[in-house]
């Protein structure tokens, strides 16, 4: 059950199929049930119209012999009751077993004072009288006319029966008033009543099954090249674009399929392009930078023999050579972190993971940012539950990130405090950046890992920097199956979450630490 529940949630031709056979199903009820009310309707009248003419004219004969026996012997009026009870059971082609009831009532006439009226009560068939309803009795005595109703009897020698009863008043000579009843079996309606009723469902099942197959072929020539048309998409996302859909006719699948092979091709052509383009940007940058080192390291020779003279320079050399160091040891960063983002880009960045005690890494890089840092005075408070957590990690990609973050939070605390948070949980670890200056522009939010981009119109920022920082911290933090959060608003400060899984490469359950609305009233 649960397998087609899967099957008819995944398959459009499986939920056709299925619908249009309920709808039909439906459908075929409702005129099933209609045509077989109408037919069972005309059967029963045309069986109950057959039985009141052979009925009147069973007892129209009846009578007309005891109307010429009047004037007989009792024996002949007997004779004659007799035959009109054979000839009147006896079973036509077009009805069933028939029985007969004879019953006086009223005063029965007087032969002579001493001889008593013969008395011609009888039934055949071992019919039960007390099983005959009350009420066709007494509409026969009162009335000449014919009457009839349905009714279940009795019989002595068999099951109980569905009959037609139709009775009338007759005379008998020098017998009396009696009621004549002629009980007409219903087996044979109920047999044609039957066979009908099986034909229509037969017929139904047929037609529903028919109704099912023919969906199904209509179904499967529709859905046959929506299923290689996504089996096509599905080798395009594992980069196999060499796959076209056959096109064998003209109609509006062949058109389907004509105008997929042309964004096929197109989606290949742009793909090729765009890769090349990539290679060559990826393969330019890596040059660029390897290519720059040499001529780096000779200006990092001059500039470290300058600056070891700059006492005996004028104010103004002097000055210029610090710059000079200044800017070079600007110049090593950036190209440190455009091979970081060729390595990335080229996906050849691999983890280095080993064990080591996280707190006092980040202990370590608050010391050496706080070394660094053009304003001393700011405070970095660091909250954690115990003195050592051990993780599984590249050591030196995760102190990257930490001196990134904390750089970036002293440049833009305006000599507020900054708060490290550290959390970690069964599986993963969270460790939260907060500081309480300029704070981010929440439209900003979308592009602050973005690389080369700066929110300068909404941070002030004391030093420059590459642009780069941020979107490797980004990447490193992925490489490791974690990622890199970042909150604020504008006067309220910014925070950043780094979520590490507690061994490298496996999935983060969670974000341990998340914003709180009193922190960003602006943005949460």
């Amino acid at each position: 059950m649960n397998r087609f529940t899967s099957r008819l949630s995944t398959s459009l031709a499986s939920k056709v199929i299925v619908s249009t056979v309920l709808l039909s199903l439906g459908v075929v009820w409702l005129t099933g049930s209609a045509l077989y009310s109408q037919l069972s309707d005309g059967v029963r009248e045309v069986n109950l119209e057959s039985s009141l003419a052979e009925a009147r004219s069973s007892f129209f004969s009846a009578q007309y012999q005891f109307l010429l026996a009047e004037a007989a012997t009792p024996a002949v009026i007997t004779k004659v009751v007799q035959d009109v009870i054979v000839s009147s059971t006896e079973v036509s082609l077009s009805q069933d077993r028939k029985s007969i009831f004879l019953s006086r009532f009223g005063k029965p006439f007087k032969i002579s004072l001493i001889v008593e009226s013969p008395n011609y009560t009888t039934s055949t068939d071992g019919l039960d009288i007390s099983s005959f309803p009350d009420e066709v009795r007494k509409n026969v005595r009162s009335s000449d006319l014919v009457e009839y109703q349905y009714a279940k009897v009795r019989y002595q020698d068999r099951d109980d029966a569905n009959v037609l009863i139709v009775g009338r008043k007759i005379v008998i000579p020098k017998s009396g008033n009696y009621e004549m009843h002629l009980v007409y079996s219903l087996n044979n309606q109920n047999r044609t009543l039957s066979i009908i009723k099986n034909a229509l469902l037969l017929t139904g099942f047929a037609l529903i099954f028919l109704i099912g197959l023919i969906t199904w072929l209509v179904v499967r020539q529709v859905v046959k090249p929506v299923r290689e048309a996504a089996s096509i998409a599905q080798k395009f996302t594992q980069g196999d674009f060499s796959q076209r859909m056959k096109v064998e006719s003209s109609d509006e699948i062949a058109t389907l399929g004509s105008a997929f092979n042309d964004m096929a091709l197109s989606l290949e052509s742009q793909i090729s392009r765009l890769e090349n383009l990539s290679r060559v940007q990826q393969r330019f940058v890596s040059d660029v930078s390897h290519e720059l080192r040499t001529p780096l390291t000779t200006l990092r020779m001059a500039s470290e023999v300058i600056y070891a003279q700059k006492e005996s320079f004028e104010p103004t050399i002097a000055r210029s050579s610090e710059l000079l160091v200044a800017q070079l040891d600007r110049f090593e960063k950036l190209l440190e972190d455009l091979l970081e983002v060729s390595r990335f880009d080229a996906e050849v960045a691999i983890l280095e993971p080993v064990d080591f005690d996280l707190i006092t890494l980040i202990e370590r890089c608050i010391a050496d940012v706080r070394a660094s840092a053009h304003d001393p005075v700011i405070s970095i408070n660091i909250a954690h539950e115990s003195d050592h957590l051990i993780i599984k990690a590249d050591m030196r990609r995760v102190e990257r990130i930490m001196r990134n973050l904390l750089s970036n939070a002293l440049d833009h605390a305006e000599e507020k405090p900054i708060n490290v948070t550290i959390i970690s949980t069964r599986t993963e670890v969270a460790i939260g950046v907060r500081d309480y200056g300029t704070g981010i522009e929440p439209a900003a939010l979308s592009r602050i890992f973005d690389r080369f981009w700066r929110a300068d119109p909404s941070r002030a920022r004391v030093r420059g920097g590459t642009g780069l920082g941020l979107s490797i911290a980004l990447e490193d933090a992925r490489l490791h199956n974690g990622e890199l959060d970042a909150w604020g608003s504008l006067g309220e400060g910014a925070h950043f979450v780094l979520t590490l899984p507690r061994i490298a490469g496996e999935q983060i359950g969670g974000r341990p630490i998340r914003p709180q609305p009193e922190d960003y009233p602006q943005n949460i």
